[in-house]
């Protein structure tokens, strides 16, 4: 696992507060690796075994660090092509949400 997931599923499961999600989000770091978050919270993605995901989100480390760390909107980041969305929408915007509080 890189240093970069590490520090993105620390920082997940901060602003999720012990919360977790309802449903299965991936969230793919490009060359960095993958996060999966849950009712469990947020951990990094094995290469097998996981569960399919209700919405996975793509983006470059900046753009995600940037997403986390609320310098950037995630609406405004899929708008602008920066951020990849396949799947649940719904997922999606629920996702955004929990993490923005």
């Amino acid at each position: 696992m890189s240093e970069t997931v590490k520090a993105a599923v620390a920082a997940l499961n901060k602003k999720l507060d012990g919360e977790g999600f309802a449903g299965v989000a991936k969230f793919v770091i490009e060359g960095k690796g993958a996060i999966i978050v849950d009712e469990a919270g947020a951990r990094a993605a094995a290469e097998t075994g996981e569960l399919p995901a209700d919405v996975t989100l793509t983006a470059d480390t900046e753009t995600f660090r940037a997403i986390i760390e609320g310098e950037k909107n995630p609406t405004t980041a899929y708008m602008t092509g920066a951020l990849q969305m396949d799947g649940d929408m719904g997922a999606a915007m629920r996702l955004a949400k929990t993490l923005a509080g």
